[in-house]
């Protein structure tokens, strides 16, 4: 077996401005060797797959330093993980969905232009299916720990249509009906094989990479370790 390793290359100016990293990955692995370190709910990616190796590639350097110029993921992975955490775990949901919402609201927040809010960004007829409360001036969706709940019903509910955790999320971006369509069309019930909408067809490889990206920065070209449990009290508290 061949440990799948990222190597990267960055420049640093000289001047005192915030110079952008030049990141370059590179993956190594053994033909037809689908185990590796990249990895979602203990589902493996194919990495010996060109298409693939491709996605995650980007996925990897959409998110590093020398794109995002900001550590606003890792504050945001602060002030949520603690919270979504034992939520997950307590509801049988693999602690990797953790990182949908750093994917569904990334460096943003607020509503979308589509209607979704929240976290988790549901919209509000999923996020009343789901006992959140939206209208009348409250908006539960802004609530983190009922809207993870929520997710979590959701996510069970999907994981037991579908019975794989990379088609969860990614039913949880497109939809079950979508999901349950495109599993039919293509005679086909594996995410890595499978072909989606631009979006649906990156949303897995996303996860994966902030997944990498939060658990070690350093290799992405963010400067400095990052634990979120030992931050302090103000970087919680970040809103």
């Amino acid at each position: 077996m061949v440990v799948i390793s990222g190597l990267f290359i960055f420049s640093k100016s000289d001047t005192r401005m915030v110079s952008k990293s030049t990141v370059k990955y590179k993956f190594i692995y053994a033909k037809n060797d689908v185990s590796n370190d990249f990895r979602f709910a203990d589902e493996a990616i194919p990495l010996n797959n060109a298409r693939i190796d491709r996605k995650l590639r980007n996925s990897l350097a959409n998110n590093s330093y020398g794109n995002i110029q900001s550590n606003i993921l890792q504050i945001k992975a602060a002030r949520l993980f603690p919270i979504i955490e034992p939520i997950l775990k307590a509801y049988g949901i693999p602690d990797d969905f953790k990182y949908i919402p750093l994917v569904e609201s990334g460096l943003h927040s607020g509503t979308s232009i589509r209607g979704a809010a929240g976290s988790w960004q549901f919209m509000a007829g999923t996020a009343r299916t789901y006992g959140l409360r939206v209208g009348n001036g409250r908006d539960e969706r802004m609530n983190i720990r009922k809207s993870t709940v929520a997710a979590c019903i959701y996510l069970r509910e999907l994981y037991g249509q579908f019975k794989s955790w990379t088609l969860t999320a990614a039913a949880y971006n497109i939809g079950e009906i979508k999901m349950a369509r495109a599993i039919r069309a293509q005679g086909e019930n594996n995410y890595f094989r499978m072909h989606f909408n631009p979006e649906t067809g990156t949303y897995v490889y996303k996860l994966i990479a902030m997944k990498a990206i939060i658990e070690k920065p350093w290799l992405y070209g963010y400067k400095t370790p990052f634990n979120y449990r030992l931050l302090p009290s103000e970087l919680m508290a970040f809103n």
